[in-house]
């Protein structure tokens, strides 16, 4: 079965970083987008950064020129690069994809992993 699996997440000081990964495991053929998306205590979730198939990226208006999101197509992972943290950025990291289609069996669609923990401060 497709899962979705981030590691990195941990306490950092403002201004440091911190690199999160995300791999998909199980017999995959294809991701479509892949995109990390953060909540807050008492906040909804919001999107943070997105990643196409072909590399192209979008960011949420708070983190960019901080934050810089990345995908390896041949390892199934994607990555997340934040620099310059801020104590706002502090939440749980979800990772997701948007489609992901296996070898065998129906497409996946909307996946998220269990979530990695940033917490920002000093």
């Amino acid at each position: 079965q497709v899962q979705l699996v981030e590691s990195g997440g941990g306490l950092v000081q403002p201004g440091g970083s911190l690199k999160l990964s995300c791999a998909a495991s199980g017999s995959i053929f294809s991701i479509n987008a892949m995109g990390w998306y953060r909540q807050a205590p008492g906040k909804q979730r919001e999107l943070v950064a997105l990643i196409s198939s072909g590399g192209r990226t979008n960011y949420t208006d708070s983190v960019k020129g901080r934050f810089t999101i990345s995908r390896d197509n041949a390892k199934n992972t994607v990555y997340l690069q934040m620099n310059s943290l801020k104590p706002e950025d502090t939440a749980v990291y979800y990772c997701n994809a948007d489609r992901i289609v296996e070898y065998k069996g129906p497409a996946r669609y909307d996946v998220w992993g269990q979530g990695t923990q940033v917490t920002v401060s000093t």
